[in-house]
């Protein structure tokens, strides 16, 4: 009798686990369920981008525990299920233009509007992104597949999703996986560049307080930047597009309203949706490849490269200028287009070296333009690979 119910039981234990998603569970599938809990802790403990980090990390979390195929249509690859619907907004592209849209709502151009030299620093911190590109042909990667992974080092999550669900949509889970990761690193990575590539002497450069810009100005700029920048690169008007389209609705004093929905619930809807659907996308099957690897050290290397073509350029602009008109190097990293991340860390390290000059503002100039310029680099690669 002992023996039939243990059999009995043994039986029902092998049926349990078979249904479940245990006898399916590989080692795999626990290495992104730890990537997933480090990205949650990183966001918990270390307060890296968790508005990122956690919708990312824990659909990493979704994307990996393992069911059996009963035809119940659930994973994110299956045609008809509730995830795969809700990835149609990243693999069609819905979701990045939205973001795009919200992030012109929240920012001011103040900065850059009133000193437009530093259009300059944003655009030399997109030198990262053909860095890569050429990297990356050099490894053998196809050229739609490295122009997608070039666009890391423009450190902006939702171009590198829109770029590479045209370009690469096979590699969109690394490749957005690494831009958000080095977005959530800014504060460890950009430091050690901005120290070792400037002197003592050019980290107390003050530069002259920007002035006051008009409302005319601002409402101009939008206008005048969308028919600048997407008759010069058509393919850039989705992103670009969306993102003079929010600014115009903060800027002209008349809608607030919709302002407030576009950088409040709308951007946050869609940040959540994004994270957790891209997160979920990391399928052990799908992500732990060769081509991952190689994409984050690619993207490594981009976010390196951009940065230190920030700071560099700035050096050899200050020897254009005049004494009372040089640039501070220390915001050359801000053209890397991680708002406001990278522009704080221009404040924070140059208040280490003197706490009375205020670098925020300033850097605040390239870092939209990094923004812009991050879009219009994604345009070029879209219209010449696409």
């Amino acid at each position: 009798m002992e023996g039939e119910f243990i059999q009995f039981l043994g039986n029902n234990i092998r049926e349990f686990l078979t249904y479940t998603g245990f006898a399916n569970f590989e080692m795999g599938n626990l290495v992104m369920i730890l990537f997933g809990l480090l990205f949650i802790y990183l966001a918990v403990a270390k307060e890296f981008e968790p508005m990122l980090l956690i919708p990312i990390g824990f659909g990493i979390l979704i994307g990996n525990i393992p069911f059996k195929d009963a035809g119940l249509q659930l994973g994110i690859y299956e045609q008809g299920s509730v995830l795969n619907i809700l990835y149609q907004g990243v693999t069609q592209g819905w979701y990045p233009p939205l973001i795009f849209l919200g992030i012109g709502a929240m920012t001011d151009f103040s900065a850059l509007i009133s000193n437009p030299k530093l259009m300059l620093v944003g655009a030399a911190a997109q030198f990262g992104i053909f860095g890569a590109y050429a990297i990356a042909l050099f490894m053998g990667f196809e050229p739609n597949q490295a122009g997608a992974i070039g666009i890391i080092g423009g450190a902006d999550g939702p171009t590198a999703i829109f770029l590479s669900s045209k370009l690469a949509p096979n590699l969109m889970g690394a490749i957005a996986i690494s831009a958000y990761s080095y977005m959530a690193l800014v504060p460890v990575i950009q430091p050690p560049i901005m120290r070792l590539l400037t002197s003592k002497k050019e980290r107390l450069i003050r530069m002259k307080p920007p002035r006051a810009v008009s409302h005319t100005e601002k409402v101009i700029f939008p206008i005048a930047g969308l028919l600048l920048t997407c008759f010069l690169v058509p393919s850039g008007l989705p992103l670009l597009g969306m993102l003079f389209f929010g600014n115009l609705l903060k800027e002209s004093g008349v809608t607030r309203r919709l302002a407030e929905t576009a950088r409040g619930p709308l951007i946050d809807v869609i940040t959540i949706l994004l994270g957790v659907t891209v997160g979920a996308s990391t399928q052990a099957s799908q992500f732990l490849t060769s081509n991952s690897i190689k994409i984050f050290i690619l993207g490594a290397i981009s976010f390196i490269i951009a940065t230190a073509a920030g700071i560099i350029f700035v050096k050899i602009f200050n020897l254009f200028l005049k004494k009372g008109n040089k640039i501070n190097p220390l915001i050359g990293n801000s053209g890397v287009s991680a708002v406001p991340d990278s522009a704080r860390i221009s404040q924070v390290v140059g208040l280490e070296y003197d706490p009375t000059n205020y670098l925020l503002m300033h850097a605040m100039g390239p870092n939209v333009a990094g923004v812009i310029g991050s879009a219009v680099a994604a345009g070029i690669l879209l219209g010449f690979l696409g």
